[in-house]
């Protein structure tokens, strides 16, 4: 009886080894067949790589919207800039492109304000394009605005070198209707009712606004645009240095035309096309969502196993394996997508204007879409070096660029309150690391040289050691060093391969993909939305 028992549990016990056996070498199988690439999972089950052919049929779908997108948007911008500058030549006097506009004489600025109140009200019969006054925008219902603004109380005396200021602003404005004026010769010298407060004058603007229809989108099957551009001449004497400066700024808002007659059928192919886009994009949004989720559940049964069956804890390196961060990078794009292409339709039936907008969600979408196709090819283990390259560089250039920052900024703020004065490239914080960047890249070295040789000897000094202590600094050192790091990461990698717990568990199961064992069915507690096969 004794010995039949010790053979009952002898049995027992190999049949219980032989059940863990099955089920650790089950969780290789599945671990191993999570981690192919879409080839070898067509191999392994046969099911055809729906995912890999929807994601590359999104990636030309969404270029082709982007480039249709961004034929239209260049032709709105276009007509912007071509305004703008239309605009500054028919009300600044004497305006010349790219070159600063100014006054120095109290004759020159009136003149310049009349002239650019005669052009304004003589704008129908001189001006190629078609615009239309706004009326009831300016003061007392009026649809241009001349306002000068001064301080309340200003005596400057520099004889005495002697002063007295009331800081408090005042505005003082005049409105002009061109239903009432006219460029007669009584009402062309708007200014003689109009005097500048010369001693304490601060800016006088002329505001008023035009409409326009830009209908060359005719040539994209678009319904025109309707603009309304409002119009601000500035003639800025903060400085009270004897230089006034004139600008002009201009400010455009489109809004769908009334009643638009545009002879022949209304082609509704972008709409179409967008919508398209758009569930596709949903699919693969859905896709990626089931395939994170999968991954989820697999971490759960792989730490769970190790945790009961080996008694071992998972590192964190092991578990992040399972979260695609290509998935999460393709999600991030179709939802950009997705919200870019109802934007994109709203645009087109003339709902919405965000063109700006609309481009940043598009433009950056396909960014992400292109670089995920990085994925696919980090299947091919010669082109996988640059994605496990940046991947082990990564950490020590984070660390590395930190460092680095500190001393730019320096240099950055160094630079912009010292030069800034003498250089234009120091004016501005912004336009101070844009010009080192350029530097550490060797751009506009001599330029940056040579303007400031106008410059006071001990500002001079200071700008060539400032100078040629960034240069040498960041081209020679932090550069240099900043290869190397990538360098030291990718010869780290030809020489030995660092292998995780993951990866020495998943090798261990030896099934080659066209084994056949993959297409045994597994089974599955999970619910048919997250572990369904596509």
């Amino acid at each position: 009886m004794k010995q039949i028992f010790n053979k009952v549990l002898l049995v027992g016990s190999k049949l219980f080894q032989q059940e863990e056996e099955g089920e650790e070498e089950a969780l290789r199988r599945k671990l191993k067949y999570f981690f192919m690439s879409p080839c070898d999972k067509y191999h392994a089950k046969g099911r055809k790589p729906f995912k890999l052919g929807l994601q590359l049929l999104k990636i030309i779908i969404v270029t082709v919207q982007l480039v249709m997108f961004g034929l239209s948007n260049q032709m709105v911008v276009t007509f912007q800039e071509e305004n703008t500058a239309a605009f500054k030549h028919l009300f600044l006097k004497g305006y010349k492109d790219k070159s600063p506009h100014a006054v120095h004489t109290q004759k020159e600025m009136y003149s310049h304000i009349n002239f650019a109140i005669k052009q304004y009200l003589a704008l129908p019969q001189i001006s190629l394009g078609r615009y239309a006054y706004v009326p009831g925008v300016g003061v007392n219902g009026s649809a241009l605005s001349l306002c000068q603004r001064y301080f309340r109380r200003g005596t400057i005396d520099p004889v005495n070198d002697t002063f007295d200021i009331d800081p408090h602003v005042v505005t003082d404005c005049i409105g002009l209707d061109p239903l009432t004026y006219s460029t007669a010769a009584g009402n062309s010298e708007f200014h003689k009712n109009f005097t500048l407060l010369f001693h304490k004058l601060i800016n006088v603007t002329i505001d008023f606004q035009l409409k326009a229809i830009n209908i060359q989108t005719i040539i994209n099957n678009e319904i025109p645009d309707c603009y309304t551009f409002a119009i601000t001449i500035v003639m800025d004497n903060r400085a009270h240095s004897g230089k006034v400066t004139i600008s002009l700024q201009n400010r455009a808002s489109i809004k769908e035309c009334k009643d638009p007659n545009v002879t022949g059928p209304e082609n509704y192919a972008q709409e179409f096309f967008d919508v398209l886009v758009a569930i596709v994009c949903v699919l693969s949004l859905l896709l990626c969502g089931r395939s994170i989720l999968r991954g989820v559940l697999l971490q759960h049964e792989y730490v769970q196993f190790f945790k009961h069956k080996l008694g071992r804890s998972v590192s964190w390196g092991d578990r992040m394996e399972f979260i695609n961060g290509w998935y999460i990078l393709l999600i991030v794009s179709d939802m950009f997508t997705i919200i870019g292409s109802f934007i994109k339709i709203g645009i087109e039936s003339k709902n919405l204007s965000s063109y700006d907008v609309c481009g940043i969600l598009l433009g950056t979408s396909t960014l992400l879409v292109w670089v995920g196709v990085i994925r696919y090819l980090s299947f091919f283990q010669k082109y996988n070096i640059l994605i496990v390259t940046l991947r082990a560089a990564f950490p020590n250039v984070i660390r590395f660029c930190c460092c680095a920052a500190a001393i730019y900024l320096g240099y950055c703020f160094c630079g912009w309150i010292v030069l800034g004065p003498y250089h234009a490239k120091f004016r501005s914080l912004s336009m101070v690391s844009e010009c080192l960047f350029s530097l550490i890249n060797g751009d506009d070295m001599f330029v940056t040289f040579a303007e400031m040789e106008h410059s006071g000897t001990l500002v001079w000094t200071f700008s060539q050691i400032y100078l040629y202590t960034f240069i040498s600094l960041f081209i020679y050192m932090v550069l240099s060093l900043f290869i190397a790091l990538i360098t030291g990461a990718y010869d780290t990698i030809m020489e030995q391969a660092h292998v995780t717990d993951l990866h020495a568990f998943i090798a261990q199961c030896t099934d080659t993909p066209c084994s056949g064992k993959f297409r045994a069915p597994e089974a599955s507690s999970c619910s048919f939305l997250c572990c369904c096969e596509w």
